[in-house]
């Protein structure tokens, strides 16, 4: 190995130490992980097949860099703070393994997670029918379809090599139900837009479910209220007679 390539495996060993989430400084509020401070923690999960650049758009959204050269990943975990429509919040980030042998431990991730990045290349037609199954394990594991996703199709900056049409992509967005855009990791092309879109997706789920929750407790509310009248009245009812 090159002094350089060395070099790289070291800058990228003490980025993810500084960075793996201190799982012990968070607490859960009402379902939604908070800080000890009071920042709200975003769950997001990466998946998609080995080799489609899900490590270098996390490094490159948290680091702000590009390594060439990256070993596979079982699984590595990131935080980022970052400011979204105003608004902060402290993005815990956990980088995937796409390697066959490790398929045992994606339900562990998907049940954790709150929002995903499904994550293909362009240059790899494989990778993008996976897509599809991925989002079908979700559904599985999460037992809904109403789970906050962005479809990624990475290496946009290989376009001499594409195999998988824009088109293709976001006709499967559209079957998704979910924001669509493709990458480069190489480049920084739209590499905090996915991040920043997944987190106003998973705040638009949170405001829809407690709309959701309000509309069922006025309806229970409602309901109570129309048996403590009926009550009343057999009271009356049963007063008069007697």
């Amino acid at each position: 190995m090159s002094d350089s390539s060395a070099e790289s495996r070291r800058v990228l060993s003490s980025s993810r130490n500084s960075r793996v989430v201190d799982r012990d400084s968070e607490s859960s509020m009402e379902g939604a992980v908070m800080t000890k401070s009071g920042m709200r923690v975003y769950k997001i999960v990466l998946l998609g097949q080995g080799g489609v650049g899900k490590s270098a758009l996390t490094l490159q959204f948290v680091t702000h860099s590009f390594l060439e050269y990256h070993d596979p990943t079982i699984e590595d975990a990131y935080q980022q703070q970052a400011v979204i429509d105003g608004e902060v919040g402290l993005l815990d980030i956990l980088d995937t393994a796409g390697q066959a042998e490790f398929t045992a431990m994606r339900d562990q991730y998907m049940r954790g997670g709150e929002g995903f990045i499904i994550c293909y290349s362009i240059t790899d037609r494989r990778s993008f029918l996976e897509a599809s199954e991925f989002k079908k394990v979700i559904e599985r594991v999460r037992n809904t379809d109403e789970v906050p996703i962005v479809l990624v199709g990475n290496k946009y900056d290989l376009e001499h090599k594409r195999a998988v049409t824009m088109e293709e992509g976001q006709a499967l967005a559209r079957e998704f139900s979910c924001p669509f855009f493709e990458t480069s990791a190489a480049l920084r092309h739209f590499v905090d837009d996915v991040f920043y879109t997944l987190v106003r997706e998973i705040r638009m789920k949170e405001k829809n479910d407690i709309l959701a929750l309000e509309k069922r407790f006025k309806k229970k509310d409602k309901s109570i209220k129309l048996q403590n009248l009926v009550r009343k009245v057999f009271r009356k009812k049963s007063s008069t007679t007697l």
